[in-house]
């Protein structure tokens, strides 16, 4: 019987397992959970005769992969995946998928969540400011960034968004600014969202320069990922800069001296939160076991990452 595992250390709620079990079993596959592993053999060893792996934040690799004869099918329940390594994927004839989409409304209202509690001053009893009336900047324009949009407009802030694959006439005509580089966005919005995903081009790219070009109470808000921070850089800004702040649900390596110098002016969650919602955990993981059985039974390769 084709056998179907989802393998989470951050397991998913019961809920979704549940619907995740509905999936699987109604096609008339098995499902295996290895929730909550400490070390890496007990993963190397739940995959060994799986065909299918739904995962989070999971780890696949080539040792996973080589562990893995019968695979056929890697979904990540999420958009980010640079958690597998797609090349060892693609050279072990495995499809790689996300899930795009299922949890960017969660991580849109993580976003001003995190805003509104920087400029309130982190409800410290002092007198804040409002987002009404701020340029907020989006890098990247996808799912994510289209549902920080739509809200900002809730707050009555001026929205501008910068993406390189998304045309500018598509971001204008949600009513959203476009402007020509990520150079712009940043000179342009004392407020800035960050979207992009790590990769060989932005990684470490928003650095001390790009900062340092925004208007005076410049905040940055990170829910994409740690990588795509410079971090010197970043510790020159929260130096030199007193007026800016950085707000994020991924923690730089340099988290615990930002967290001591500059408790006023930075925050980070103790862990990702972006899709740490009972909704987005759910739609995330249903739509991983869709996607797993229409591309077990019909050959449907829609959302895969990697060829």
């Amino acid at each position: 019987m084709t056998k179907v595992l989802v393998a989470t250390d951050k397991p998913f709620a019961a809920i979704a397992v549940k619907g995740i079990r509905e999936v699987v079993e109604g096609a008339g596959y098995e499902l295996a959970l290895l929730e909550k592993y400490t070390d890496k053999s007990q993963l190397l060893d739940a995959v060994k005769d799986a065909n299918a792996v739904i995962i989070r934040s999971d780890i696949i690799d080539a040792p996973v992969l080589d562990a893995a004869k019968d695979l056929k099918i890697v979904v990540r329940a999420g958009a980010g995946y640079d958690n597998v390594d797609l090349a060892a994927a693609t050279a072990h004839n495995v499809c790689v998928m996300n899930t795009p989409g299922q949890n960017s409304n969660a991580v849109a209202e993580l976003v001003f969540g995190m805003l509104v509690y920087a400029v309130r001053n982190f409800y410290n009893g002092t007198s804040g400011t409002e987002l009404m009336g701020k340029k907020l900047g989006i890098l990247a324009y996808g799912n994510v960034g289209r549902n920080v949009a739509r809200i900002a407009k809730g707050f009555g802030m001026d929205v501008y968004a910068y993406d390189a694959f998304c045309p500018a006439e598509v971001i204008e005509k949600d009513g959203v600014k476009a402007v020509a580089s990520t150079a712009d966005l940043f000179k342009t919005c004392q407020i800035v969202s960050l979207h992009i995903p790590a990769t060989a081009e932005t990684k470490g790219s928003i650095n001390f320069e790009l900062m340092n070009s925004m208007p005076k109470g410049a905040i940055v808000v990170n829910t994409a990922r740690k990588e795509v921070i410079d971090e010197a850089g970043l510790a020159k800004m929260m130096e030199e800069r007193p007026d800016f702040k950085y707000i994020t649900d991924i923690k730089p390596a340099i988290d615990t001296d930002l967290a001591a110098k500059y408790p006023d002016r930075y925050f980070g969650t103790p862990k990702k939160m972006g899709a740490q919602t009972a909704e987005a955990n759910i739609n995330a993981g249903i739509a991983a076991a869709k996607q797993i059985v229409d591309f077990l039974q019909n050959g449907n390769e829609k959302f895969r990452v990697n060829r």
